[in-house]
């Protein structure tokens, strides 16, 4: 693979679940690539469909009676067209991910040794005490103290941040290329958080492993990520450098998701600006623009009209899904910037009144 290549491309990669009450159209059609040594962040509210793409990249929704297609491509080849006894042989080793919720991903009957060996012995032929000193070495890695004896304790053992720690080294056993992080610091206090991620970018460093981070925390991206996929009902709303998203938005969802978290330089008394509405529904998603029920600057054409991925102008590496014109855009976001409602934003705007 050329080193101006990515590691993995996804292209046009769409995931649908049939159910009793149709088609779940999961993930609708996205594209994007990540290379070796950087980080990517894949934002959005919950139901986006940011873990179910990962989970298929890894091939874990083969067995959900999932159509997929598209393409997945890691290292040259697809991993959508590799058979299951392939796959097994790249799950694990080459890309591993950090799951969500590391209480239920661990096994509670097995000591945490137990499963680490497990995770190195699959991929390599050694032995049980090889593979125990392997998984003594990792707990140390991670910044779990005297990791000698705790390699013998079970998970409900260790508090929350460590069993995060924990599936953090299990993902990390056989040095893999690729790393999917599910939220991985979700439901952790600030401090153990801010540890996790300095962890992840250390041994990042170190491995030299391409990142996909996973979450709906703005945060967090801003602290690791090289590049962000905004994704919004199953497709990529926005795609752009995080220096790029942060500094000059172009989505009005993107717009909503900054707004709704705190700032340390707004006033005090500022209020939180929350999105409205609650996320479609995957089964019956809204014609046109997805996004146009919850979009304060919806026009009636948005509701016909399906906004495709693409430059923003001037910009080659941001791309958006927006049927706003660019410089209104830019105008809106400017005015929010400075506090404005998206009400007050539109009339300085002049970009008309927003759909009924």
């Amino acid at each position: 693979m050329s080193a101006a290549e990515p590691l993995l491309r996804v292209e046009d990669l769409r995931v649908e679940f049939p159910s009793e009450d149709g088609v779940v159209h999961a993930v609708d059609g996205i594209t994007y690539q990540v290379f070796a040594g950087r980080t990517l962040g894949i934002v959005g509210e919950s139901g986006s469909g940011k873990t179910v793409s990962s989970l298929t990249a890894l091939g874990l929704t083969r067995r959900q009676g999932a159509r997929i297609s598209g393409r997945i491509l890691f290292d040259g080849k697809d991993l959508l067209t590799l058979p299951e006894d392939k796959m097994r042989a790249v799950r694990g080793n080459d890309i591993a991910m950090i799951f969500q919720d590391p209480l239920s991903s661990l096994h509670p009957l097995y000591k945490v040794g137990r499963q680490l060996t497990e995770a190195v012995r699959a991929h390599r032929d050694v032995s049980k005490a090889v593979a125990r000193a392997r998984a003594v070495e990792l707990l140390g890695l991670v910044g779990i103290p005297d990791p000698a004896r705790r390699v013998d304790q079970y998970p409900h053992e260790f508090s929350g941040g460590m069993r995060q720690r924990v599936m953090i080294a299990m993902a990390l056993a056989n040095e893999p290329k690729l790393l999917f992080a599910d939220e991985p610091t979700t439901a952790l206090d600030v401090t153990v958080q801010a540890q996790i991620l300095a962890l992840m970018e250390r041994l990042q460093q170190e491995l030299g492993m391409a990142i996909v981070m996973i979450t709906h925390d703005l945060g967090v991206v801003a602290e690791m990520a090289d590049d962000i996929a905004v994704m919004y009902a199953g497709r990529i709303v926005e795609t752009a450098s995080a220096a790029q998203l942060f500094a000059a938005p172009e989505h009005p969802y993107t717009w909503g998701l900054l707004k709704s978290i705190p700032r340390l330089d707004a006033p005090r008394d500022e209020d939180l600006v929350p999105i409205p509405g609650t996320p479609p529904s995957l089964i019956n998603p809204p014609s046109g623009c997805h996004f146009h029920p919850r979009c304060p600057y919806s026009q009636p054409d948005h509701e016909r009209i399906d906004p495709v991925l693409e430059p923003v102008p001037g910009e080659p590496q941001h791309h958006v899904a927006c049927l706003l014109e660019s410089g209104v855009r830019r105008s809106l976001w400017a005015q929010l910037r400075e506090g404005s409602t998206p009400q007050e934003a539109l009339a300085a705007v002049g970009a008309g009144e927003p759909a009924a």
